[in-house]
């Protein structure tokens, strides 16, 4: 059976103010669960990011990845700060979106 899928701008973690990324996909289940086993060579797999900290939902792919661009350019503290507003405790938010 499909998923439904979604396009989606996210951040993942190693830890409470430690590294972060940022990324844009169709799908944010497959995708979390690729960073967090660790199937995607890249930044998220050498510096263990396997949390999903901050995720926003998008109409299109378009305006997420226009979103995207808009975070990446952003400093890290205004990273930090989009987490902090909708994640104080920097819980792990991928049992969230697997409901």
């Amino acid at each position: 059976m499909a998923r439904n899928v979604q396009p989606a701008v996210y951040l993942m973690a190693n830890f409470r103010n430690g590294a972060v990324y940022t990324g844009v996909t169709s799908d944010l289940v497959q995708r979390v669960w690729q960073h967090r086993e660790g199937a995607v060579d890249g930044f998220t797999k050498r510096y263990n990011c396997k949390l999903l900290v901050w995720y926003e939902l998008h109409p299109t792919m378009e305006s997420a990845i226009l979103r995207e661009k808009q975070i990446k350019a952003g400093s890290r503290r205004k990273k930090l700060a989009l987490i902090e507003s909708e994640n104080p405790k920097w819980l792990d938010l991928f049992t969230e979106i697997c409901a």
